[in-house]
């Protein structure tokens, strides 16, 4: 069951999120669908930090909740990657993502403030992949 329910978005904005749905290969409804559904898990569940509005939680395969760039599935741990292991510029790095640079520098700071997470997402990572390669 579904219900309708009419957004009225400010033009930019909306453009914003036509930009970001194209990129992630759905059509602006499902993208907006999308970004109500991970909203509203995210502020049911308590996990977002109102400290750093552009970060996101989402559930990755095994359920475990992981930090994202809201409106993206780029996680956070791929831009702490980026910036400390590939000494990459948060410039560069929003060139590369095509991302506001000023959000590749608010997941580095979510990074400082929640470290001990990160790095603990960051080393599942790498013991998976060690893992399937064998």
């Amino acid at each position: 069951m579904t219900g309708r329910y009419a957004v009225n978005l400010p033009l930019e904005l909306k453009k914003d999120a036509e930009a970001l749905a194209k990129q992630q290969g759905v059509s602006l409804n499902q993208f907006i669908l999308w970004s109500v559904a991970e909203k509203v898990s995210a502020l049911k569940a308590g996990l977002d930090d109102p400290e750093f509005p552009g970060i996101a939680y989402r559930r990755g395969p095994s359920g475990i909740p992981v930090p994202v760039l809201r409106g993206t599935g780029i996680r956070v741990q791929t831009i702490v990657i980026s910036n400390r292991e590939w000494n990459e510029t948060p410039a560069d790095i929003a060139g590369q993502y095509d991302l506001p640079e000023s959000l590749v520098k608010e997941a580095l700071r979510f990074y400082l403030a929640h470290q001990a997470e990160v790095d603990l997402l960051i080393q599942s990572d790498s013991l998976l992949e060690m893992s399937r390669n064998g």
